[in-house]
């Protein structure tokens, strides 16, 4: 699995002009799921992410987490995340699960991820035409490969 995590003051997911998740302060989670990812990439990564400690804390440091400040999220599926462009200049998209292994692992995901922030998140909806707005805090952007767990 890999996600693109980005710290938001304020993000939606539209889709056909209706809005079907909104949020303040929190986590935008895009998450792009392959054929080889399994429940122990779900438990790794939700874990990692509710944890990461990429808020500020009352001195203007990095030290909270999304727990920590009883943030929101919103998760995303993209399986763009999943792109190789090694050759020429149209990526490939081989290693993007097909939507019978990605919709149950995207769903357990959330499941994961609401379990570990101890609340219920925002969501796209999967294979749809979403229109992702955001307005991001810091900047902050990380990137994290469940596969590579660097």
């Amino acid at each position: 699995m890999r996600v693109v995590i980005q710290r938001v003051s304020e993000a939606s997911v539209t889709i056909e002009n209706t809005v079907v998740s909104a949020m303040n302060s929190g986590l935008l989670i895009l998450l792009g799921i392959e054929a080889a990812d399994s429940k122990e990439d779900i438990k790794w990564l939700s874990k990692k992410i509710v944890n990461l400690r990429i808020f500020n804390d009352e001195n203007g440091i990095m030290n909270n987490s999304l727990v920590t400040n009883k943030g929101d999220a919103i998760i995303v599926s993209q399986f763009t995340l999943q792109a190789s462009t090694k050759k020429g200049n149209r990526p490939s998209y081989i290693k993007a699960a097909k939507p019978t292994i990605a919709i149950p692992l995207y769903k357990e995901f959330i499941t994961q991820f609401e379990m570990q922030l101890g609340k219920k998140v925002g969501t796209g909806t999967f294979g749809a035409d979403m229109k992702v707005t955001l307005v991001n805090e810091g900047p902050v952007t990380i990137i994290i490969d469940s596969k590579k767990r660097e």
